[in-house]
């Protein structure tokens, strides 16, 4: 059964959503993120991606309390990205009570660094989060072009000890238009070892079935719960089917 992970995004210690990485196409869905966090748990939910936007915007951590937060509150796996560029910070997330760091820019501009991290904190301790448009990697909170492609970047990741990866296409993200199936096909074909997470454009339940069938571990939600499109009930129903 493919995992589910939905998304918390925070702006100013809020959970909010972008369209398409835009920091001004925002919408507050809830005040406070704990509460959201606790609605996932209680329905089976054991696992969240958190998102410090303003730190991915700012190039260092900046909603480490809300981690903090959420982590003592809940019994809640997370995985917590956005502005994690040196070893105080990663160090940092990991004392606030992430399970794992997402990291993204970083492995652009600083790929030695990551591997570092690998080699010092084990595998299962870092993701990858390759953001794509047009299966060309983008960076720093989607904001910066590069001309690298998915599958080179994630074949040299991949080699260098890095198992977890999710990939997330702009193009689908917060459109509610279903997520980029071909394109994860393409990468699992290339590297069928690789524990690959979709993420992006998720709009029903339907999609989430599609991507287990293609071999997905995982998928990232998130607009798809805040606007109704999946239920609650709907994924507690969905995690309970075993």
């Amino acid at each position: 059964m493919i995992e589910i992970i939905p998304a918390i995004d925070i702006i100013d210690g809020k959970c909010v959503r972008l369209t398409q990485g835009d920091y001004s196409q925002k919408t507050i869905y809830n005040e406070n993120p704990l509460e959201v966090a606790k609605q996932f748990e209680t329905i089976g939910i054991t696992r969240l991606h958190l998102v410090d936007l303003d730190g991915a915007k700012k190039g260092e951590v900046v909603n480490l309390k809300v981690l903090e937060t959420i982590a003592s509150q809940t019994k809640l796996i997370i995985d917590f990205g956005g502005g994690i560029k040196n070893e105080l910070s990663i160090q940092s997330i990991f004392d606030a009570g992430a399970s794992m760091a997402t990291i993204g820019s970083l492995a652009v501009k600083q790929p030695e660094t990551l591997y570092g991290w690998v080699k010092k904190y084990g595998a299962d301790k870092i993701m990858l989060g390759a953001d794509v448009n047009n299966e060309t990697i983008v960076i720093n909170g989607w904001q910066e072009k590069t001309e690298i492609n998915i599958i080179d970047f994630v074949r040299m990741n991949f080699m260098n000890g890095i198992t977890n990866i999710f990939c997330t296409d702009i193009s689908k993200d917060g459109l509610l238009q279903g997520p980029s199936i071909d394109l994860y096909k393409k990468i699992m074909k290339v590297i069928p070892d690789l524990k690959l997470i979709a993420s992006g454009g998720v709009a029903n339940i339907n999609d989430v079935l599609e991507l287990e069938k293609i071999g997905c571990c995982g998928v990232i939600i998130g607009k798809a719960i805040y606007e109704g499109r999946i239920t609650m009930n709907e994924l507690k129903n969905y995690i309970n089917a075993d």
